[in-house]
């Protein structure tokens, strides 16, 4: 019998890692897999000690890429690959990998390094992104989950005061898809396959995320949206994603980002679809 980890991170409380995991688990034990869920701190990172357990595979759950590079590093399979995870953990990074497999998305800045006791205001530069991309504009931190640390920026004295609060932080300027504001579609991708969609709308916030008020139903996905979430996750190199698409002009599907963790009970209450039992499905194939 094959023996898996599904990780997640033992620091957050809320009980939906905890489910994501749960889902997980279940699904492998359905394929009949061993599954054992771990919090990240329970596996010792030890640099002088070798591994006296180990799993056939890892369902990484977390952003902890150092454990995920220290899994991988000693010969254990790990979906997503840690360097996947990184990359789409820091939506900066992966801006500029999207690009440069010419994906279409929302023009996309990306903020220089500023030193959190430093400053380039009055060199001209956020003069430069102001009348490039014009108000209003996105402002959206490198690291943040669920919609958090992406910012509607609608004036001026709100920009400065933003770009001076994010100085040492990795963050994008981007512009603003009006014909999308609280609406888009997550796609949940498996293996280069599409699994489930759903349709995300709020009437309250620019953001159509279901943690943040929004709510959902099932979605007959075009062409052009099926292709373009298919491409963006073979952009990132990710093997499981949930690929956001907004709206643009006449409806023309934009990639807003790509998801290396996302998380799968809301597809699955809204379609009753289990993305779980594909992702576990998917493994043991390539594993065979």
């Amino acid at each position: 019998m094959k023996k898996c980890w599904v990780i997640y991170n033992g620091s957050l409380t809320s009980d939906k890692f905890r489910d994501q995991a749960e889902l997980l688990a279940e699904a492998a034990r359905n394929a009949g897999v061993q599954a054992t869920i771990l919090k990240n701190y329970e596996v010792m990172m030890s640099s002088h000690e070798l591994m006296e357990f180990r799993p056939d595979f890892v369902v990484f759950l977390d952003k902890d890429i150092l454990l995920a590079t220290y899994l991988k590093n000693a010969g254990i399979p790990v979906f997503n690959d840690p360097e996947v995870i990184e990359t789409c953990d820091n939506k900066a990074k992966q801006y500029i990998q999207l690009a440069k497999n010419e994906i279409p998305m929302p023009i996309t800045i990306i903020a220089p390094k500023v030193y959190p006791n430093f400053t380039i205001k009055d060199t001209g530069y956020y003069e430069q992104v102001l009348e490039r991309l014009r108000l209003p504009m996105i402002i959206k931190e490198g690291h943040g989950s669920f919609g958090m640390k992406v910012y509607l920026i609608k004036t001026e004295e709100a920009f400065f005061a933003k770009v001076d609060e994010l100085r040492g932080v990795d963050f994008v300027f981007q512009e603003f898809i009006a014909t999308s504001r609280g609406r888009d579609i997550r796609v949940n991708i498996v293996g280069g396959e599409i699994i489930a969609a759903m349709y995300r709308y709020s009437e309250t916030d620019f953001r159509a995320n279901i943690t943040n008020g929004g709510v959902a139903s099932v979605v007959e996905l075009t062409d052009a949206q099926r292709t373009l979430a298919i491409r963006a996750a073979e952009a990132v190199g990710a093997e499981f994603a949930g690929v956001d698409l907004l709206f643009g002009n006449d409806e023309t599907p934009l990639v807003c980002e790509v998801n290396a963790a996302a998380h799968i009970r809301n597809i699955y209450n809204v379609t009753g679809i289990n993305v779980a039992d594909r992702m576990i499905s998917y493994i043991l194939g390539k594993l065979a």
